[in-house]
C-alpha cells in the first residue's frame, strides 16, 4: 500500500508524535509498503533529519506555535494535494491532526481517499494553556470535523477514548503505541552515570519528557526536597527557566536520545512523571521497560499503563503532595522498588513497535475496502455512521 502520513510534527522535534510517525514509516517500509511524510518545514537553519531517509519527506510552510516557538505549525499549501497525486496514495494517516492536519483533511476528502485519524494530543488541554485565542469547546468542535471525515479515530487509551466520545467523536478504536523493550532495558545500568548524578548514594529519581507547562514539573517540588533523593530531569522545552525555579535541588541534563537515553533510564531507581493531559504517557512505558516502578498522576494514559500497587502508585492529578508521599514510600523500601520495577518490565516486554505497526495496517486496510479486516488484532471503542 501506499500510506500518506500527514503529520504535526516530524523531527527534528522531539517529541510522541514525532517518535511514533518514524516507527510508523519505518515499519511500513519493513513490511514492503511505500509511506510518504507530510510535515512542517523546521525553523530556519535547522537540520532536519540527520541523514537520508528510506521514504520521500515533502516539507510545507511552517510558523513558530504562540508560547511554544520551537514548535512549528504547518500552514495551508497546494503542496500536500501534489505530494499525494504524485505519491498515487492509496490510504492518508493523519497524525495527530489539528492544524496541518485540518489541511490533510480537507484535501484528502476533496481527493476521495480513505483516512485514519490518529489522536495523539489533548488539543484542547493545550488551547486553554497556551491561550490560542479560542477555548476547548472550539478545539472541540474542529477535532470533531476533522476526526468525524476520517474513517476511523485511533485513540491511545482508554481515557483519550472515552474523551472522543463525549465530544462527538465516533468511530473511535483503540490502537496503542510500541516500546523498543531492547534497547530500553535494565541491563544498561551504569554505575558510573549513578555516581556521577547521585555522588552522595541518594536514590535517582527520574523524569524524562518536554519541558512545558502542560507537563507540570512544579508538582514534583516536593521530591526534589526529599532527603536522600536526587531528581534527575532528562529533556528540554519552553518552561525550563520555570522548573529550575520550582526544582532549585534538581539536575537537568536537557534533551538525551538513543543509548544514552537508554543508560539513563535504567540508571534512575524511580520514574516520576506529572503530567495531567498525557493522552497515552510513551516515557512511562520506556521507564517500564527498562524496569522502574511508576509514579504518575490517575488520569489519561497513565491509568491504562499503570497497575496501582503492582508496577508502580497512581496518584490524584495536580497533587503535589500525593506524588511526594508515593515516591517517598519507594524511596524507602528497596524491595518494593525492585518487585514493581520487575512486574512493570514484564507488562510491557510484549508491546513491540511490530506488533503495534501490524495493528495499524489492519485499520488501513480496513478502511481502504471500507469494512472490518478479516481477522482484527484491535478493539472498537465506539461505533456508527
Amino acid at each position: 500500500m501506499r500510506v500518506a502520513i500527514v503529520t504535526e510534527s516530524f523531527p527534528p522535534d522531539v517529541n510522541g508524535v514525532a517518535n511514533s510517525v518514524v516507527r510508523v514509516a519505518d515499519h511500513l517500509r519493513a513490511r514492503g509498503h511505500e509511506p510518504l511524510v507530510v510535515a512542517p518545514a523546521p525553523a530556519a537553519g535547522c537540520r532536519s533529519v540527520a541523514g537520508p531517509l528510506p521514504y520521500p519527506v515533502v516539507r510545507v510552510p511552517s510558523v513558530p506555535m504562540p508560547g511554544y516557538p520551537a514548535f512549528r505549525l504547518g500552514l495551508p499549501s497546494r503542496r500536500i494535494a501534489a505530494a499525494l497525486r504524485a505519491h498515487h496514495t492509496d490510504v492518508v494517516h493523519l497524525a495527530s491532526p489539528f492544524f496541518l492536519g485540518g489541511t490533510g483533511s480537507r484535501v484528502t476528502t476533496r481527493l476521495g481517499l480513505p483516512s485514519v485519524a490518529v489522536y495523539q494530543t489533548d488539543v484542547a488541554a493545550y488551547a486553554r494553556l497556551y491561550r490560542f485565542g479560542w477555548g476547548e469547546r472550539t478545539a472541540w468542535r474542529w477535532l470533531r470535523q476533522i476526526h468525524n471525515s476520517a474513517g476511523r479515530t485511533l485513540a491511545p487509551s482508554t481515557a483519550a477514548a472515552t474523551a472522543l466520545l463525549a465530544n462527538g467523536i465516533r468511530r473511535v478504536w483503540l490502537w496503542r503505541r510500541g516500546v523498543d523493550a531492547v534497547r530500553f532495558d535494565a541491563s544498561h545500568r551504569s554505575a558510573a552515570l549513578r555516581r556521577a548524578l547521585a555522588p552522595n548514594g541518594e536514590v535517582i529519581v527520574g523524569y524524562v519528557g518536554r519541558v512545558a507547562a502542560e507537563k507540570r514539573l512544579d508538582l514534583l517540588a516536593p521530591i526534589a526536597r526529599q532527603k536522600g533523593v536526587r531528581l534527575v530531569i532528562v529533556g528540554a522545552g519552553p518552561a525550563e527557566e520555570q522548573a529550575r525555579a520550582a526544582l532549585p535541588g534538581a539536575v537537568f541534563l536537557g534533551a538525551r536520545h538513543g543509548g544514552q537515553l537508554a543508560r539513563l533510564y535504567a540508571s534512575f531507581d524511580v520514574f516520576a512523571h506529572a503530567g495531567p493531559f498525557e493522552t497515552f504517557g510513551q516515557t512511562i512505558q520506556e521507564a517500564m521497560a527498562s524496569g522502574l516502578p511508576v509514579v504518575a498522576p490517575a488520569a489519561g494514559g497513565p491509568v491504562d499503563l499503570v497497575t496501582h500497587d503492582r508496577t508502580g502508585f497512581l496518584v490524584p492529578a495536580f497533587d503535589a503532595a500525593a506524588l511526594g508521599a508515593a515516591v517517598a514510600k519507594l524511596v524507602e523500601d528497596p524491595e518494593l522498588r525492585a518487585s514493581f520495577g520487575a512486574a512493570a518490565r514484564a507488562e510491557v516486554a510484549a508491546r513491540t513497535w511490530a506488533a503495534i505497526g501490524d495493528e495499524l495496517i489492519d485499520h488501513y486496510v480496513a478502511v481502504h475496502s471500507g469494512g472490518l479486516p478479516a481477522a482484527p488484532r484491535v478493539s472498537l471503542l465506539g461505533g456508527g455512521a
